[in-house]
């Protein structure tokens, strides 16, 4: 029995009663493509000045992270917003993370796909106000992930808006960017929601302007286009957008409110998944695509319907800080040994929240060591002053 605060300031007692989920491989197929966006796990003995440098980083945390995700049929994409680019991690420590993905993921017996972010992240916006310097740090970092063999995700640039960049500004950039791609990438439309500098992406702040936008430009040459990731928490825009793609580019749902109905679809299109939540819900995601594989579309709702409650939770706004919840999921599941972030981004949320969070990946057998679970969440909540009896 633990003792557990309210969001209205009160303490109320609380007992697990979930019944885990065992993570485990898929038995058949899955006919979705399903990409977890995983966090970084710091090395906090060696870890020093964490607003200030760069992140210690623990490796073997992180990559046995992502085995396990492998493990249970899911790809992954990353260095993305998950891992706190340009939110306590920089570009070197992302190249860093993405060799290191990516020659585990070539061992890998399934042989997952990895696809990674690639941004401008490396250069001060002071230096990037033309679209040949935009061009030029977006080179820069594609050339480096494919040279690793990666998969490109053409990552929004909190550059464009900086400078009120106009539809030209980015076609001129991004046609560049696409044709000299030496696969099919993936492009990336995150809400300010995720990141309040990305308002008014694509040159627009309105989404159907902005849309169309986009469309047009993966209709000049579709076969550079794998897919377009769309993170706008906007279901209805979702479905109306992906009716319109070219044939053979994948919507890949970045909505981690409405996962459940967009990758279902409605019976002619569906969406495919590059989504944070993944990375915390993998067994009931993983099982859930199997059971829809399998045309067993009530296994799928009843695995998913308990994690959509957690996932607006974690979510919440502010949303950009939902890599604490991530991450503290991770700490509760046995995946690393404490719940520190990099730049100390654990204390982004609040007690209260730690708690909901906790009881829902209970609702949802999401603690896959209950004892262990309980035991971490006691000392989190010992440390806010909420003592056990």
């Amino acid at each position: 029995m633990l003792t557990l605060p309210t969001a209205d300031a009160r303490l109320e007692p609380f007992r697990l009663t979930g019944t885990p989920l065992t993570p485990r491989a898929p038995r058949t197929p899955l006919t979705r493509t399903a990409f977890a966006a995983a966090h970084i796990v710091s090395d906090p003995l060696r870890e020093r000045s964490p607003w200030d440098t760069r992140p210690a980083v623990d490796w073997d945390a992180t990559l046995n992270f992502r085995q396990q995700l492998w493990d249970q049929g899911l790809h992954l994409a990353e260095a993305m917003d998950t891992a706190q680019r340009g939110m306590g991690v920089d570009w070197p420590t992302a190249l860093d993370l993405i060799q290191r993905t990516l020659r585990a993921a070539k061992a890998h017996p399934m042989r997952p796909r990895v696809a990674c972010g690639a941004g401008t992240d490396h250069m001060p916006l002071s230096d990037l106000t033309t679209p040949d310097a935009i061009l030029a740090a977006y080179t820069t970092q594609a050339e480096a992930i494919e040279a690793a063999g990666g998969q490109l995700i053409v990552m929004a640039s909190r550059a464009f808006p900086a400078m009120n960049a106009t539809e030209d500004t980015y076609h001129q950039v991004y046609r560049r960017l696409l044709d000299g791609a030496k696969d099919p990438v993936i492009l990336h439309w995150l809400g300010d929601m995720f990141d309040p500098a990305l308002a008014g992406y694509w040159g627009s702040l309105d989404v159907a302007r902005a849309s169309d936008f986009v469309l047009s430009l993966i209709a000049e040459n579709p076969a550079k286009v794998d897919g377009i990731k769309i993170s706008l928490l906007d279901q209805a825009h979702e479905e109306q957008f992906r009716a319109r793609l070219p044939a053979g580019v994948r919507l890949y749902t970045g909505d981690d409110f409405n996962y459940a109905p967009l990758i279902e679809g409605d019976g002619t299109r569906h969406s495919h998944a590059l989504l944070g939540i993944f990375a915390a819900i993998a067994p009931a995601a993983s099982q859930a695509l199997e059971a829809l594989a399998e045309g067993d579309h009530q296994t799928y709702h009843r695995l998913l319907a308990p994690t959509v409650p957690l996932s607006r939770e974690i979510f919440r706004a502010p949303t950009r800080f939902y890599k604490a919840g991530i991450a503290f999921l991770s700490w509760l599941n046995g995946h690393q040994t404490h719940f520190i972030m990099p730049a100390g981004f654990q204390s982004s949320r609040d007690i209260t929240h730690y708690a909901q969070v906790f009881r829902l990946a209970d609702q949802a057998g999401l603690l896959s060591r209950p004892d262990l679970a309980e035991a971490r969440m006691k000392t989190l909540l010992a440390l806010h002053g909420i003592d056990q009896d």
